[in-house]
């Protein structure tokens, strides 16, 4: 044996030394960022404190409910002898209440949030994650090792392989649970419209109780000016009276749970035989059958909020929304309910306001100015909700790129879609001036939680099988108990399409259209560029100068690419005789997580050899992360190839990874140390080292590796420099050298502004969707340009039509 490979055996046995000293610390280090990013251990007073304040974020539009639910039941009055009809409408209120608020959607939906993120894009997230069957093919395998990219193993005969298979088999699968979702999520936004819209109304309401003589005019007058209040006060953001949302809601359920109980006491305690559910039979034994739709359609409102209650999950942990509504909402409601009923019963002709009028005297302006308040605050939570999932649909590729406006330095998660608000406010006054009274609002925002109940239960079987792995048994259950409940109460939904039930409709299939065809074409678009993106035997046939003048500076080239070479650099340096001294291809991609650790952010590579000075950056996003972080995204994007070329130099040799992660913080910025599996280096596969397996072609000699493979603790600081220097010799060093020259005389953007046309042969629907409707959304949607904050002085657009 020669001393060469004498020397090689031991510096190769001292790094497998290294890595076995490092194995613990390292998986410690690994375990702890997992942790960061699942539900944590609270201690009782933190849980007791955060359910608190889960009451002004979560449970206003359920808590708001008791202002409408008995004249939405019984709208042509109730007549003499009809006491046991109360009495079976109070029976379906109270296990409607429990089996879709508390057994469906507390106890079993709320479980399957995405790390503590709820609502239908979530679980589509979920899904994701566990399936393929995101329809933009453009997942990578390094993106499954990020901290937050949790996900199932199975077997392969298990059911849920089996199901997993099934679903990813054909196209149309993928398409129809997509459709799915953008079901549910455009009827969301509808009740974004309606919950406003029938509690401010229904609050507003109170001040002609007192006033038998005020028309019907100066209540919906009174609500459309609270209404333009609180939609003109979004910009300021919640973040300095969010604070008193959580008092407001608790001072809203302990009165309305006191009135309930003074009015049992009061009228006629009789009414707890409705929790007796033999009264729901004779319910509809008594009612004749349209009747009994109409009642449906009124008993529905009562459960109205609870799709709100996941979608507006944030950061809550579960057990603390869990202990909120079992030990304040549940019983408040139930006695709220109960009172109301009881005051029915002795006062036949009062169920138009039954809520109003069975509130005592001496407490009924105070009662008055806490419900319009609860009213604000239900509708606070809806708009908000509307907002979270405006930007869910737009980091998916769902929506078009709006303006999003960051209302607090402290919450990242608050924000203000300006765009999307006064579009709210428009059909919120539509509907609350059109419409005029409580029913026919109370008959559309039925139909619209209704629909998003039903696509959450549908969605929930999916989950329940690939997610969590449930027997059978229990998924069937879970469908059956849900079904019988949301299925009758969608039927009498759908009876009242021409009494208000359309406006839902109308509003979710205006969001459906815009988002499918939106997404259609960022689909098609991405094909395209998929399948016409230049070959690597092209840009190594042009030579190191790509056939061009190189001229010193940085171009950076953005893509939608996450690898290869798009087809629109072609068209650049075909058209134009020089091209920068360094090109970076810059790809920034949303992943199905609701967040990326900014540790995680970026992957660099190299593209052909190093003398093509030629680099690859991947920014990765969850569907929650900000782009208000990255105000200096150049800077980044400069300093995570500086890293990058450091760290090849120093894993050369030594690892079969075609990839490095780039830590968003700067080098030298003084953090401690980087462990190279998650913030550094992927270490993955088995072959030869290739900094592109599409990109490069320059294979390196295949190395004996140790069986876990070579992990290295890097600190970042400025001795980084030196060790990659005496890792790659001079030449690190003057390639570093000269990055920074090229920076110095000057960065600029290249997009590529593509018009994307239908072909010829294309038939009239798909012209008229993307000629016309996704034209004029390409138009008036807002530039990468402007979301990257790209100087305008150093942009350079460059475009091209495809033919889709």
């Amino acid at each position: 044996m020669t001393s060469q490979s004498e020397s090689e055996l031991t510096n190769r046995g001292s790094m497998w030394e290294l890595d076995q000293n490092l194995d613990q610390p390292m998986d410690e280090e690994a375990g702890r960022l997992k942790n960061m990013y699942r539900e944590k251990k609270f201690s009782s007073a933190l849980l007791l404190r955060l359910a608190f304040q889960s009451l002004g974020v979560v449970f206003g539009d359920l808590g708001t409910s008791p202002l409408y639910v008995f004249y939405n039941i019984f709208p042509h009055g109730i007549g003499e002898g009809e006491d046991e009809d109360v009495i079976g409408a109070l029976s379906l209120i109270i296990y409607t209440l429990t089996l879709i608020p508390l057994l469906k959607y507390v106890f079993v939906v709320l479980r399957a949030n995405d790390n503590g993120q709820g609502g239908t894009f979530a679980l589509y997230s979920l899904l994701c994650r566990h399936a393929k069957i995101n329809t933009i093919p453009n997942q990578h395998r390094t993106d499954e090792e990020l901290t937050t990219y949790s996900r199932q193993t199975y077997e392969e005969n298990s059911v849920a392989a089996k199901i997993k298979r099934w679903i990813e088999s054909h196209a149309y699968k993928r398409n129809i649970l997509l459709i799915l979702v953008l079901i549910g999520t455009c009827t969301a936004i509808g009740d974004g419209i309606l919950t406003p819209a029938i509690s401010v109304l229904s609050a507003s309401g109170g001040i002609k109780v007192q006033n038998q003589n005020m028309s019907t005019d100066i209540v919906v007058l009174v609500a459309v000016v609270i209404l333009i209040g609180l939609f003109s006060m979004q910009h300021y953001g919640t973040d300095k009276v969010g604070w008193l949302f959580a008092p407001i809601v608790l001072l809203w359920f302990i009165l309305i749970g006191s009135v309930g109980v003074i009015n049992i006491h009061k009228y006629d305690s009789s009414v707890l035989k409705a929790y007796n559910p033999i009264y729901i039979y004779r319910f509809f034994q008594r009612r004749r059958n349209s009747d009994i739709w109409t009642s449906l359609g009124g008993i529905m409102l009562s459960i109205t909020g609870t799709e709100a209650l996941f979608a507006d999950l944030c950061h809550f942990p579960v057990l603390a929304i869990q202990i909120a509504f079992t030990l304040i909402v549940f019983p408040c409601l139930l006695l709220a309910y109960t009172g109301q009923a009881a005051y029915i019963i002795s006062n036949k002709t009062h169920v138009a306001d039954a809520f109003y009028r069975s509130i005592p005297d001496a407490i009924y302006w105070p009662a008055f100015v806490i419900a319009t308040a609860a009213a604000i605050v239900a509708s606070q939570a809806t708009i908000s909700a509307t907002y979270s999932i405006i930007k869910q649909a737009l980091a998916l590729g769902c929506f078009p790129r709006v303006k999003i406006v960051h209302t607090s330095k402290k919450f990242l998660g608050q924000i203000y879609i300006p765009d999307i608000n006064w579009i709210l406010l428009v059909l919120c006054i539509a509907v609350t001036a059109g419409f005029k009274n409580q029913s026919q609002i109370g008959n559309a925002y039925g139909t619209a939680v209704v629909i998003v109940m039903l696509v959450t239960t549908f969605l929930m079987v999916p989950i329940m099988l690939l997610v969590w792995k449930s027997h059978w048994i229990l998924v069937v259950t879970f469908i059956v108990l849900s079904l019988m409940v949301e299925v009758p109460y969608f039927v009498a939904c759908i009876l009242k399409i021409d009494q208000g039930g359309w406006v839902p409709l109308v509003v979710a299939t205006a969001f459906f259209v815009i988002m499918y065809v939106w997404h259609f074409c960022t689909v098609k678009r991405y094909e395209f560029e998929m399948h016409s993106k230049v070959s690597m035997a092209w840009i190594l046939g042009l030579g190191p100068s790509l056939g061009l003048v190189r001229v010193p500076g940085i171009g950076f080239v953005y893509t939608e690419l996450a690898s290869g070479v798009p087809h629109i650099f072609s068209h650049f340096i075909t058209n134009l005789p020089a091209i920068h001294s360094v090109v970076v291809f810059v790809c920034v991609k949303y992943l199905p997580v609701y967040t990326v650790p900014t540790e995680e952010r970026f992957l660099v590579r190299r593209i052909g050899p190093k003398n093509f000075h030629m680099f690859r950056c991947v920014a990765r996003y969850g569907y929650k992360d900000l782009h208000k972080r990255d105000e200096d995204f150049e800077r980044m994007l400069f300093d995570c190839v500086l890293f990058f070329v450091r760290l090849e130099s120093m894993m050369e040799g030594y690892s079969d990874s075609d990839e490095f992660s780039v830590p968003e913080q700067a080098p030298g910025s003084g953090r401690a140390a980087f462990l190279g599996e998650r913030a550094c280096a992927t270490m993955c596969s088995n072959g030869e080292l290739s900094f592109s397996s599409q990109d490069s072609i320059v294979p390196t000699a295949q190395s004996p590796l140790p069986p876990r493979g070579l992990r290295l603790q890097l600190q970042c600081s400025a001795s980084a420099s030196a060790v990659g220097q005496a890792s790659g010799g001079d030449t690190v060093g003057d390639e570093l050298e000269f990055l920074n020259r090229c920076k110095d005389a000057g960065v600029v953007h290249i997009l590529g502004n593509t018009i994307v046309r239908a072909r010829r042969d294309s038939g009239v629907v798909k012209k008229l969707a993307v000629d016309y409707m996704y034209a004029f959304m390409r138009r008036v949607c807002r530039e990468n340009s402007v979301i990257f904050n790209v100087p305008h002085e150093s942009l350079l657009n460059v475009g091209q039509i495809y033919y889709i």
